[in-house]
């Protein structure tokens, strides 16, 4: 069977700084990395508070110009005007202070002016803070997109625990699903020929076992746990640099993820839908469901429909839509093909209903 080998340029980060305090080397680690003249701050207004002007104001005493913009949700119409923004100041590097949300923008905004950007997370919510995707409102794809990595990374543990466990959590449940992603990246490469990079795959599944591992010390206020989370977030995005794709990190409990975007009233956080998501692709697939869900149980992650927030019709209706989000991409789900009667018996055998 013939392997489709493409070219792929990998991104990687230059620098990863994780600790206690890290927001005082930024303008350190800029001039390292040769960003001595001006920054662009990309950040929101509570994440302004938490961690934005901090890092806007270590600038004041340095010779490099710093500008800001505060802005909301991840849209285009907000990606557009962070872009226009940066067009105008023509900044060296832009730096996005904040969730998931403020990262994708920062990322996406930068990729498109052909800068740098340097992600500077003030949660651990998912891995989006380290992969070269975005993940954006309003496009033509509810799923991420190819942007690019961040040049560095800067993780404030001081920063970050004081966050809700619930946003923790959450990114222990977009690690815990690298095992079903691999799974079914492995599959496709076994029945269609897809390209499989093992290291890749095996970096994913590293970072999965660890956070499964130290899932007892992942508790709220403990600063160890909090390190293996973000070591294991980081890897997965590196992962993905590495491949050239999602695919070490996004298989068919992503789909199901994106599905229930579109599908519910009130979706839940990324990570807790896709840790819900690889309790029942496992069982698809025939991995050890019942260890997922104890794991996302021990670190307080969601594990049923009611603990999301959304319906178990919600549930159900996205398990059938997953398949046709990604037409592309191949997982279990082309090969279970799953109905309205064969969704809802898997997401009651395994408690999510």
């Amino acid at each position: 069977m013939a392997l489709a080998l493409k070219l792929h340029q990998m991104q990687l980060p230059r620098e990863v700084v994780i600790g206690e305090n890290t927001l005082d080397l930024i303008v350190p680690i800029c001039r390292k990395l040769g960003l001595s003249k001006s920054v662009f701050v990309v950040t929101g207004v509570e994440t302004c508070k938490v961690a934005g002007r901090r890092v806007i104001d270590s600038f004041k005493n340095s010779e490099v110009n710093v500008d800001f913009l505060l802005t909301h949700s991840s849209t285009l119409a907000n990606v557009d005007k962070v872009q226009a923004r940066i067009d105008e100041v023509k900044p060296q590097v832009v730096l996005g202070v904040g969730g998931g949300t403020k990262i994708d923008i920062a990322k996406l905004s930068a990729a498109r002016q052909g800068i740098p950007f340097m992600s500077i997370p003030t949660t651990a919510s998912h891995d989006g803070i380290a992969s070269p995707l975005a993940s954006i409102k309003g496009s033509e794809k509810p799923y991420s997109i190819m942007a690019q990595a961040p040049m560095a990374i800067i993780a404030d543990t001081n920063v970050i625990i004081q966050a809700s466990h619930r946003y923790t959590a959450s990114g222990c449940g977009d690690v815990i699903a690298k095992f079903t992603s691999v799974t079914d990246w492995n599959l496709a490469h076994k029945i269609k020929g897809e390209y499989y990079g093992e290291y890749a795959a095996n970096l994913a599944l590293m970072s999965a076992k660890l956070v499964a591992r130290g899932a007892d010390s992942i508790k709220p206020g403990n600063e160890q746990g909090l390190r293996v989370l973000l070591e294991a977030l980081i890897s997965c995005g590196v992962a993905m640099s590495i491949a050239g794709s999602s695919r070490p990190s996004s298989g068919s409990e992503h789909l199901f993820s994106h599905a229930l975007d579109l599908v519910a009233s009130k979706p839940a956080l990324h990570g807790e839908q896709a840790g819900v998501g690889a309790i029942m692709m496992s069982r698809l697939q025939g991995l050890n469901w019942r260890r997922i869900r104890s794991k996302l149980e021990k670190v307080g992650a969601p594990t049923t429909a009611g603990e999301l927030g959304v319906e178990p019709q919600e549930v159900v209706e996205s398990l059938v839509k997953a398949r046709s989000i990604r037409s592309e991409r191949f997982t279990i789900l082309d090969k279970k093909k799953l109905t309205d009667r064969s969704a809802r018996a898997l997401a009651k055998k395994t408690g999510v209903i």
